[in-house]
């Protein structure tokens, strides 16, 4: 495979010589800006052996590098070894920025080339502004892997499907009222929208057009009084236009975006240039004002209505069924000798898959048994793959779409005998989560305000973890959203009665062990104090917290109180769908510490 990569990597760079150009970005994403995409635009994966979600290759004449963040540390260098790409791990102080590389690496005069459609607009700005100042110019160029590419897989065709009204809570016409009153406020005439998941919110479709993530590669164009979608007319099924058509939404195909914007009438045109690739962007003509913007739709999705929280609900509910029946099966398993990191993935998908409602998985499980669980996204293969043994840590993380809510949860679980540092990470990972899970907040805290409270018990013991605490989660949409974060890093969103994210902080120790416990939160009122309106934390995942590697004098005796009330409430949720036997281990799992 190395030398294959190599001979791909070669490749390039003739293509770049006669392009003109001396480097060339290919970063993780598509035409829509999305984490995760459809195998016809895993460009970087297949230039560079990578498989994370997160990384840019950059590659000149001579030198090639691949930029990740700390997720995945460990899995880039063991896949990049041999393949003469370099790895820069990012948010280290020691790491050059990409700008910075290249400005070191190319000569005044010289030239660095993009693919304008998978780039957003901002950062393309910025990529240009940087380079301008060290005498490099930036090329917009034609997307190299249409020549280099053998056997290239096709876009996605798939149909759309109608996400029921039941499940949704409002109507396609409702969500677009929504929309055009947030616009009438920015003094927008239209609202262009690249970004898959509010697209699918806003129309109430769903698709399969990207792994585990049901959503429609497509764009929309919301007017005062009509909206234009563009999208392949092979996806689009009668039932999916006469619901299209009852909201007055007309169609368009996926490839007729740039010469429709190119001919729009001088207007108001609002749209955010993070989420709106550079080549679309640079569509628009010159006479419509461009208010560039946060995409109102973000805020409009990640605030919950009631039926959105109740089918949550009814859905952690299922998905607690499902990982009791689980874990139970893995306790009595594992001393057999018999099951490994894949297999036990399989009996996870076995369990979650008899669940009504169940769709899919909502991202590929990660289960690292030992030192494989410091690899913060690690993915089990027929080459790593190893047995489970009875003793140590086994990381598990794993989510599911049902059609009334989408699941994330990790659970760190004692498969026998612990060592000492083993039970202090984990407590203190342990305190860390309930600390943030208690936490009451004034109305207007950003998550930044909170990560903290999940950080504290680590730092005091000079550990870290570099990936954020929090990560806002669809409604049967994709696992990771916006706007709303819990991370060290600035985010300007305010959290919100309504909202859901995740609470997951971590401690990864390479060649030894990792541990991270995880689950969703619903921010929901707290009540009237000093000053205004107070917010919470209400924990919607349901599934019991493996207690056997707790030391119990590390957690206070409010930590100690939320878990045993946590374990109550997992109890009394979980154990009237649940057989006798069933009952009795989970009775055993949520005993009180």
């Amino acid at each position: 495979m190395n030398d294959t990569i190599k001979e791909r990597i070669q490749t390039l760079r003739a293509w770049m010589k006669q392009t003109g150009i001396e480097a060339f970005i290919i970063p993780s994403t598509d035409p829509h800006l999305s984490e995760y995409v459809a195998p016809h635009w895993q460009s970087r994966e297949w230039i560079s052996g990578f498989t994370g979600s997160a990384g840019t290759v950059v590659v000149t004449e001579n030198e090639a590098g691949l930029w990740t963040d700390s997720r995945y540390f460990l899995q880039a260098a063991q896949q990049l070894e041999g393949t003469d790409i370099d790895l820069y791990k990012e948010m280290l102080p020691e790491t050059p920025s990409i700008p910075a590389f290249l400005s070191e690496q190319l000569k005044k005069g010289q030239s660095v080339g993009i693919d304008g459609k998978v780039f957003a607009t901002d950062a393309a700005r910025s990529l240009q502004k940087e380079l301008e100042n060290n005498g490099i110019t930036l090329k917009c160029t034609a997307d190299p892997m249409e020549q280099i590419w053998d056997g290239r897989p096709e876009m996605p065709q798939a149909p759309a499907f109608i996400h029921d009204t039941k499940y949704a809570g409002r109507t396609c016409a409702e969500k677009l009222e929504a929309i055009r009153a947030e616009m009438k406020k920015a003094k927008a005439d239209s609202l262009l929208l690249s970004a898959l998941d509010e697209i699918a919110w806003t129309l109430n479709l769903r698709g399969s057009d990207v792994h585990c993530n049901p959503v429609v590669v497509s764009y929309l164009l919301i007017g005062e009084n009509e909206a234009h979608y563009f999208i392949n007319s092979q996806k689009v099924t009668p039932e999916v236009a006469a619901h299209l058509h009852e909201a007055g939404v007309s169609l368009h195909t996926y490839q007729e975006i740039e010469s429709y914007l190119a001919q729009l009438p001088a207007e108001n045109l609002m749209l955010e240039p993070g989420k709106t690739n550079y080549a679309v962007r640079s569509a628009i003509p010159q006479q419509c004002r461009v208010i560039e913007a946060p995409s109102p739709v973000a805020l409009l999705k990640a605030v919950r209505n009631e039926q959105e929280i109740a089918g949550l609900r009814q859905a952690m509910q299922r998905d607690g069924v499902a990982l009791v029946k689980f874990l139970k099966w893995l306790e009595e398993a594992v001393p057999q000798g018999h099951e490994t990191e894949i297999s036990i993935d399989r009996k996870l998908h076995e369990l979650r898959a008899a669940q009504p409602l169940y769709m899919g998985e909502s991202f590929d499980t990660i289960a690292g048994y030992g030192a494989h669980a410091a690899i913060v996204h690690y993915e089990a293969t027929p080459e790593t793959d190893i047995p489970l043994e009875p003793h140590g840590f086994l990381l598990l993380d794993s989510g599911a779409q049902y059609l009334d809510g989408t699941t994330d949860i990790t659970r760190t679980i004692a498969l026998g005998p612990l060592t000492d540092e083993e039970k202090t990470d984990y407590t203190l990972i342990l305190k860390g989560h309930i600390d943030l899970a208690m936490a009451v907040f004034p109305e207007g805290t950003r998550g930044a305000q909170l990560d903290v409270l999940a950080r504290m018990p680590i730092w005091q013991h000079r550990m870290n973890f570099l990936h954020g605490t929090g990560h806002g989660v669809g409604h049967f949409l994709n696992v990771h959203e916006g706007p709303q974060s819990i991370r060290m890093n600035e985010n300007p969103v305010t959290l919100r009665p309504g909202m859901v994210t995740s609470n997951e902080p971590g401690v990864y120790k390479a060649g030894s062990h990792g541990i991270r416990t995880e689950n969703l939160v619903l921010t929901v009122p707290a009540g009237e104090g000093l000053f205004g309106r107070y917010l919470k934390f209400e924990t919607v995942t349901l599934c019991p917290i493996c207690t056997r590697g707790i030391v119990r004098d590390l957690l206070t005796p409010a930590e100690i109180d939320w878990l045993n009330q946590y374990h109550r409430t997992v109890y009394e949720q979980l154990s009237p769908s649940l057989d006798e036997d069933e009952r009795l281990w989970l009775e055993k799992a949520c005993k009180a510490i």
